[in-house]
């Protein structure tokens, strides 16, 4: 085995990697290998910084594991690396046998080593080697361990920093997604129950024209109210790729065709977008939003994202092969058939209002040879400068 190039490829992976376990766990592979070691485990703190918390093993039997899930944080030699930056030696195993009745430790596990995973000055966890003999290792191996603690914990500290801006980012979209339902359903259904007893009066006094007016006025905000609340519920449903605005429109593409019947490509010729995390979930709610439209009533056959920027803007297209703005779609004609047809023009002005908060610009209007093409301009100034009212 390539001991180099395995690190080399993990380190590269931890860079990136947001769901930490697995990782751990191939690292924990090539470690053994490389120790000699016959299992090893990860520990990182609870917030609360009384415990220890397993959250990666290689080679632990199963209820050494279960026994081992939560420890103090001042138990013996592990307890001393989780408080300062340690490599030191468990001399007496059977003292961690206190945690479970399996005979593995003084038995199968003859000695265990601590290891801290530091940064910045703090101690994040630890990582525990158990050898099955008296074994002894090299200063230049005990070199090795502590920079791969280091990594390690650069690794924890990374994401931690990843949870905790999700954490703020779905804090930020559910205080967007309070807005949007006070800004557009709220208002609506205040008009509706202003109506509501106008209808009554002129129920009751027999004034059939002005019973089908405010019947026609309920029935219209009532559709709007639908129609509103499924466009809040489809720009929050899905929370924003944490790998970024481009891995989400991929992950879009990938399974379009099999959700709508429809080809979805994704075009990038910017090299780079240079947009801020709000930035790009408001982005990516525009885009899904075009798409939603594209699938719901253009009956194409195919649709293009195309991304590219130019000296002072970067501009997004969404562009589609169907029908076109002039042309509705059976399932409108339908609608307006029945005298039911909502209001057309929420999903665009939502989309507009999100352009707006970027500090650019949206256009719809018909494509280059058929269909319908959206147009979504950024200026590098409001892109560089990010938008606070995002």
């Amino acid at each position: 085995m390539d001991m180099g190039a395995t690190f080399q490829g993990l380190t590269a992976e931890l860079a990136v990697d947001i769901d930490l376990a697995p990782l751990l766990e191939r690292f924990l592979i090539a470690i053994l290998a490389l120790a000699g070691a016959q299992a090893g485990a990860v520990r990182v703190l609870t917030d609360d910084g009384k415990s220890m918390r397993l959250v990666a093993q290689q080679g632990l039997p199963a209820n050494v594991q279960s026994a081992e899930r939560l420890v103090p944080r001042d138990c013996g030699v592990c307890g001393a690396a989780s408080v300062g930056d340690v490599l030191g030696w468990v001399n007496d195993v059977k003292t961690c046998a206190k945690h479970t009745e399996h005979a593995y430790f003084g038995i199968q596990c003859q000695r265990v080593l601590a290891i801290s995973l530091p940064h910045g000055g703090q101690v994040l966890g630890i990582y525990n080697l158990f050898f099955d003999s008296d074994v002894r290792i090299d200063p230049q191996m005990e070199t090795m361990l502590r920079l791969i603690g280091q990594l390690l914990g650069l690794a924890l500290h990374n994401a931690k920093i990843e949870r905790e801006r999700l954490r703020v980012t779905v804090m930020k979209e559910r205080q967007e997604m309070v807005n949007e339902v006070h800004d557009t359903i709220a208002q609506t259904l205040a008009y509706v129950r202003m109506r509501l007893p106008l209808l009554n009066e002129s129920m009751l006094a027999h004034d059939d024209q002005r019973s089908l007016k405010y019947l026609s006025d309920v029935k219209n905000g009532v559709g709007e109210v639908h129609d509103k609340l499924r466009e809040v519920m489809t720009y929050f449903r899905t929370r924003m790729d944490p790998l970024g605005l481009l891995h989400a429109l991929q992950g879009v593409a990938d399974g379009y065709f099999d959700r709508v019947g429809i080809s979805l490509e994704i075009r990038n010729s910017a090299h780079s977008l240079n947009l801020t995390d709000e930035q790009e979930v408001q982005v990516f709610y525009i885009i899904q939003e075009a798409l939603a439209n594209i699938a719901k009533h253009s009956m194409a056959r195919r649709a293009i994202v195309s991304i590219a920027r130019e000296p002072q803007q970067l501009e997004f297209r969404i562009e589609d092969d169907g029908l076109g703005m002039d042309e509705p779609s059976v399932s409108t004609l339908i609608t307006l058939a029945k005298g039911l047809a909502p209001s057309n023009h929420f999903g665009l002005e939502i989309m507009q209002s999100r352009a707006k908060r970027l500090g650019g610009t949206l256009t719809v209007g018909p494509n280059d040879g058929g269909g319908t093409r959206v147009r979504l301009l950024l200026p590098v100034v409001a892109i560089s400068q990010g938008v606070s009212r995002l």
